[in-house]
Order: structure tokens, then sequence, then C-alpha cells
């Protein structure tokens, strides 16, 4: 038998009150349980988020279940809780003060439910008016997330679900819920961001208008009207709009609050720092949800409605800009330089820039250093370049802040892989910064370290090598040895004995930095990432491949959890890891991770950046390695093409590809082709890195094969013992390159009727030969197969065949 109603002065939920249902199961559990003692619940958040239709939604739920009496009290002041709690106890006559109603709750001893909504003034002490007992029910609903201390479970309403929102908007603005309408509704509560008040409020006004995929040109630019005006006809009994709930908290907030939520409106409305904020300012604002924190990640942020608000009513938007821009650049002017905090930053300049307010020549320095640490190259160099210009106008070409901007400057080109321009400018602010302060100045060794990184860029290792040395031993004399500067520049020399084909003496430095990084500045640390990923590429070149693997998959994950998935720095972590997983024989795993990184590249860098065709490159080489070498071929001649118009065909890059794509003639059989590239390729490699470099050595064992194919045996023969030589001291004779080479050249030598020499290299064993997947294999043992069958050996050939199977042998290990 259902209980007496008592009395229940709580209106209905609206009409069109839609979704919350995770709030309102765990409402239900939480009133369902501990009988016996009182329970609290708080619902919490913004003004216009739905607090109050929820809890009246969960009412009807309770009350019809076993509450006697349930009483709305509007806790907006003292005196409406006043006016309240008498109404309750003139309505049972049990007396004229809200302490007579008080007292008559603590004596009952039915279940009884007291709802206080409009919680949401911080110097009300609510306790005053709770009943005392050890019974009842009561939720509160407020803008004050202090009042948690009450509760015995809350819940933060937020934005609603995307679904949910929908349907809602579909519902006040009176429309069938069918495929077109939820397209366009869907795209409208994404431009609300969700928030159920606006949703209604927008919904009101389609109903109106009858023009739901028109609406959000409308609102485009009338959104403070829309946002302040109150529909004609209404489904609850709630009284103020969006921008006039918030104006109400906005008004009750002292001057330093509402000035700083007004700050903080021209940032970004995320990832606002704790290190920018005030604390006893900060309190005031989020007692009445205006801003929220998150402990987790120690940043504070404003639901986006607010934040386009809280800029709308901001009188004098110069001031408050050039205030925030100051205000900004004196907090990066504090962070120490490849800080990670300061990533957080970048939305916050974006914000910033967007105002299109003036700065001081320092700000944009500082503003550019967060946008380079970012890798947005672009942003950092427009930055850059107005400072220095700036600078010379000012203060001449002589004066060392010039020279900082020039140097910074070229730095952020050599990103841009505007290696030239960074070379001139570096040149030109080397000099003066020797002549005005001297070789041992840190400008003047930070300058000779970028130039050393651009003639490596350039494919000049010489000249690199000469300049490397001289900063890092510079750097360690003056600055020390577990300086950061000293080990970055030490990354670096490391990285030019790689390209140099040092690769033992790349790998003994790369350990020594990596372990002094790991001590002094963390695993979490750029200079760390950028080291892991350098001892990481020597690795694969001194074939170490599961060693390079372990190394990667680790810097990857820390890249993309603290830089993010796009910057360039991870992204180049993962085209090293790509090139591992091919190495390995993981083909698959290859090809999707190449694709990524191409993809995010060219959105980031462009795609004529010498990073994003290098990449390119290296997709093509495994596309060679699943035996596609149509598909390599296109995208071999496309990246060669941007090449030789971009680095120009003395570059070191723009040679690697002219060797690939002679790779990919000779496995397409199109020898005649390969013959002029992978001529042009030893040449070219000759005269830049020397005769015994091991990627001199690869274009000679490539060029063998093409002779070979094309009966040039003497030729073919007189370049693979040069390599095979080599390889046996470099890499070892167990090295798949010196197996591969021995292969051709005992073919080479039965094509000469050389039975003898031919002898002398016996036939490796073929898990060593295709222990690297490589698809030159297949070229060298078919070489090898129909040299047995000139000489007549045929049994020999046919058992060739069986040791080394036609079928590609590359995919066993997919």
């Amino acid at each position: 038998m259902q209980r007496k109603q008592y009395f229940n002065n709580c209106p209905p939920a609206s009409r069109v009150f839609h979704g919350r249902q995770d709030i309102l199961e765990n409402m239900q559990h939480f009133f369902s349980q501990d009988l016996g003692k009182q329970r609290i619940y708080v619902l919490y958040g913004l003004g216009g988020v739905g607090k109050t239709q929820t809890a009246l939604k969960q009412i009807i739920r309770l009350t019809t279940l076993r509450f006697s009496s349930t009483c709305l009290i509007d806790t907006s002041t003292i005196e409406t809780i006043d006016t309240g709690f008498k109404a309750v106890a003139v309505e049972r006559k049990i007396g004229d003060t809200a302490k007579d109603a008080i007292q008559w709750f603590t004596a009952q001893k039915t279940e009884w439910l007291l709802f206080f909504d409009n919680a949401d003034e911080p110097n009300i002490d609510l306790n005053n008016f709770f009943p005392q007992c050890k019974h009842g029910n009561i939720i509160i609903t407020t803008r004050n997330p202090g009042l948690c201390v009450y509760a015995g479970a809350n819940t933060h309403v937020d934005n609603m679900e995307e679904e949910d929102a929908a349907v809602l908007l579909l519902k006040t603005a009176a429309l069938e819920d069918v495929s077109r309408n939820t397209v366009a509704a869907t795209i409208i509560v994404k431009e609300l961001a969700y928030l159920p008040l606006a949703i209604i409020q927008a919904g009101a006004f389609i109903a109106r208008s009858r023009n739901l995929e028109g609406f959000l040109t409308i609102y485009a630019s009338n959104k403070s009207r829309l946002l302040s005006e109150k529909p004609g006809q209404s489904h609850d009994s709630y009284e103020w709009t969006v921008y006039t709930t918030w104006q109400m908290s906005f008004n009750k907030l002292s001057p330093l609050a509402a000035r700083f939520l007004q700050l903080c409106s021209l940032l970004h409305h995320k990832g606002i720092s704790e290190d920018l904020r005030f604390q006893d300012v900060t309190a005031e604002i989020m007692a009445y949800s205006l801003m929220q924190f998150d402990p987790d990640q120690s940043v504070f942020s404003m639901h986006p409605l607010v934040h386009d608000w809280c800029q709308s009513i901001v009188i004098d938007q110069e001031a408050c800009h050039s205030s925030i821009i100051g205000i900004l650049g004196m907090c990066i002017g504090c962070i120490p330089e490849h800080n990670l905090q300061s990533m957080r930053l970048v939305p916050h300049v974006d914000a910033l820039l967007h105002g299109g307010t003036q700065m001081f020549p320092d700000f944009k320095d500082q503003y550019a250093l967060i946008y380079y640490g970012a890798g947005h190259y672009t942003k950092a160099e427009k930055l850059w370049a107005l400072a220095l210009q700036n600078h010379r106008e000012v203060l001449g070409d002589d004066h060392l802040d010039t020279s900082r901007s020039m140097t910074r400057l070229a730095v952020v080109y050599r990103h841009l892989g505007q290696y030239e321009k960074a070379k001139t400018l570096l040149v030109h602010g080397l000099d003066k910064q020797r002549q005005i302060l001297g070789d041992d100045h840190p400008d003047t060794l930070e300058s000779i370290h970028s130039l050393a990184l651009t003639y490596c860029e350039l494919g000049q290792y010489e000249n690199a090598l000469e300049l490397g040395l001289m900063a890092v031993e510079k750097k360690k004399e003056i600055m020390g040895e577990d300086h950061p500067d000293s080990m970055s520049a030490m990354i670096d020399l490391g990285v030019v004995y790689g390209h140099l084909g040092r690769f033992e003496e790349a790998l003994k430095l790369n350990n020594l930095v990596l372990e002094k990084l790991r001590q002094s500045l963390g695993d979490d640390h750029p200079h760390t990432f950028t080291a892991m990923n350098n001892l990481s590429v020597t690795y694969c070149r001194l074939g170490k491949f599961e060693e390079a693997k372990t190394l990667l998959m680790s810097v990857v994950e820390k890249q993309m959890h603290l830089l993010g998935e796009d910057h360039p720095g991870t992204l180049i972590s993962m085209g090293n890891l790509a090139i591992t997983y091919r190495a390995l024989g993981k083909f698959a795993k290859a090809q999707e991770l190449h694709m990524v990184v191409s993809q995010k590249l060219c959105q980031n860098l462009g795609h004529d950046h010498p990073t994003t065709l290098n990449s390119m490159a290296s997709m093509a080489m495994t596309y060679n390695y699943l035996g596609q070498y149509e598909d390599a071929l296109k995208l071999q001649i496309s990246v060669l093409e941007k090449e030789r118009q971009i680095l120009g065909d003395g570059h070191v890059q723009t040679i690697s590809s002219i060797s690939e794509l002679g790779d990919t003639y000779n496995y397409l059989g199109q020898f005649e082709e390969a013959l002029k590239l992978n001529i042009l390729a030893v040449e070219k490699r000759q005269l830049i890195l020397g005769e015994n470099h091991p990627d001199t050595l690869k274009s000679m064992a490539s060029l063998a094969i093409t002779y070979g194919a094309l009966g040039n045996f003497e030729e073919a023969k007189r370049l693979q013992v040069y390599v095979l030589e080599k390889r046996r001291t470099t890499v070892g004779e167990d090295d798949p390159k010196t197996l591969r080479t021995m292969i051709h050249l005992r073919a080479m030598y039965y094509n000469l009727g050389n039975t003898e020499e031919a002898n002398k290299l016996a036939l490796p064993d073929p898990e060593k030969v295709i222990a690297d997947h490589n698809p030159e294999t297949q070229l060298v043992i078919s070489s090898l197969a129909a040299a047995y069958r000139t000489a007549g050996k045929v049994e020999e050939a046919e058992e060739l065949a069986k040791l080394f199977p036609k079928s590609n042998t590359f995919k066993a290990n997919e």
C-alpha cells in the first residue's frame, strides 16, 4: 500500500528531460542502501548544466518508492531558506518559524527527503539547516564543489553525452528524431559544448524559426543574443538564461577574482597551469564552478561557453590582452629551456596571438620558444623572423640580442629543412659573435654547435665533424662535461660519427651520453629522448636490431605521452621503429607504422620537407621488402624528383634515393635503367663519403649486381672483390651483407670460368644469408643458380633452389 504524501512541493522535472542515466542510477543505488542513517547526496557543477532537473527526476523515482514527504528549499539566500522552512511549519501546523520545521524533520520516524536547491552562496553555512538526526535523506544542488564535504556521495554534473544532447535538442525544437535531423543536431550540440541550458535555448529558437540546418549560421553572429534570450515558451520553471545565470555568479566575485577570470578567458579554455594561479582568487571562482581544477594534471579549465561569455563582457579588450601577454611571457621566461611543462602553454599562445595584440620583441622570443619546443616550427619561424627584424632595426646587427635571434631563426630554418638559409644566417651570426663575444662565449659555442648540425643536414660531414668536435671540447672545458649543453653537443657529434660510418665511436659516445642524461635529467627529458633515438639508429647500423627495437619502443611510448603523437620528435622515433621492424622481418608492422608517420609528417611539416621525403623513401623500401616493386618504384620516382628540386643532386639524401631507385629497377629486372642510377650513386658517394663508407660499399654491391645481370662479369667481379674485402673487416664474415657479396662473387667467378676461385668461397648457411630479409638476396641467389647451369652444374643449381626457395622467404617472419 502506497504511503500517504504529507506534502510535496517539488515541481516535476522538465518535460524534455533526457539522459543522465548514469547519475540517476548512482543516486538510486545510494538512497537504497544504509537505511537507518542520514544520507546526503551533492550534485555540483556549472550553472545551466542541469543539476536541478536531474535532482527532480530522481526525486520522482524515489518518492514513488518509499518517501512519505519531500520538500524543496530554495537555498539561494538565507532569506529564501528561512521562507521555505516557514512554509513547511505553517503547512504542517507545527509553528511558524524555520526552527519549528527543522525540529519537526528531526523528530520524524518515517523517511523524508529534503531538496536544498541552488545552494550556490559560499558564505552560507548549510549545516545550520540540516535536521540533526541519524535518519532522513538530503539532496543538494550547488555550483560550489566545497559542499561535497557534507556528502555521503557526490557527482560532478558536467556536459551531456553527445547522443543524449542531440535528442534533447530535437525534443526541445519539436522535431522528429530522423537521420537528417540527428546529423544536424549533433553538429549543433557540439558547437554548444553539450551544455543542457544552451541546448534548450537553441531548441526553443529552432522551434520558432523551424530552421534546424541554418541555426549555426545565425548563432555564429548572434551568440550573445541567443544565449541571453529567454524562450517565449518553456518546459520548466527555470528563470535564467545561459548568460544571465553566469552573470549572477560573476557579480558576486570580488573585483580581483572577476579580473582574474576575464584574463584567463583570453587564454585557451583548457590547461590553465596551476603555476599561474592565485590560490584565494581561484578558490573564489571555483566556488561558483566558473572554473574547474584537475588535480591529476594540476591545471584549471573553463567551460567553452563560459570562456566565450567571459570574453564578451571584457570592456577593455586591448588592455587585458596586453596584460595577459606580459604575464604569460614572463612565466615562459621562468621555465627552463626544453622543459616539457612548456608544452601546455601552446594553446594559450595560440589564443593570445589570435587576438592580434602587439607584443614586445622579448615576448616574441619567449612565445617562439614554446612553439619550437612543441615542434610547431612554422609558427616559431614567423615570430623569430619578426623578433630579428625588430632587433636589427632598434639595436643593430652588433647587439647580443640580435645575434641570439639570428641563431634561433637559423635553428628553426634547419628544422624546416631550409638548410642553406640556416647556414647563411649562422655563418653571418657566428662571425659577429666571435668579434663581439669571443670564441669561448656560450652564445658563440651554441652557434658553432648549430652550424655543425646544419653542415650535417647538408651532408657536409667533414665540416660538421670539425665544428662538432670544437663545440664539444669547448663546452666541456667551459661548462663542464655534465652540463646539458655539453651533452647536447655530444649527442649531435654521435650523429656525425654515424653518418661518417664510424659506428663504434658513435656507439661509445651515445652510451656515455645516455647514461649521463638519465642520471642528470631523467628518462623523460627531450635530450634523453634524442640520445635514446640516436643510440637506436647506431644499433641498427651495427645490426643490433633487437636492442634497437627495445630502446625505440620505450622512447616512442614516452614521447607519445609527453610530447604527443604529432610532435616531429615522436614521428622520427616512430619512423626509426618502422625501419627496425622491417629489419626484423615484421613487414606488416613496418608498413603500417610508415604510413602513419608519413601521413602525419605531411600534415605537420609539409609534403616537401626533407624529413617527410625521407620517411616516404623508407616506406618505399618496405614495399620492396614486401615484393611490391611497382608501388616502391612509383613512390621513389616522386620522392627523387622533389629531393632534386629541394636539396639538389649532390645532397646525401638525394643520392640515397638515387641508389634505392636503382635497387628497385634491379628487382624489376630493368637493368639498363638501374645501371645509370647505380653508376651515379657510386660516383657521388665516393666523392662525398669516400671509398670505404658503408653506403658507398652498398652502392658498389648494387652496381655489381647490375653489371652481372648485363653480362659484364669482369666489372662485377672487380667491384665485389673490393666490397667483400671491406665488409669482412668492418661488419664481419657472418654479416648478411658480407654473405650476399660472397654468393654474387662466387657466381661471377663461375661466369668467368674461374672455378678455383669460386670454390674458395664456400656457400654460406642459408639462415645467415636471409637474416636481414633483404630483397637483394633473391637476385644474388638467382645469379649463382644461372652461373651453375652455364657451367653445367645442374645438380648444384637444383640444390641451391632447395636451399633458397623462390617463394618469398621475406614473408616467413610476418
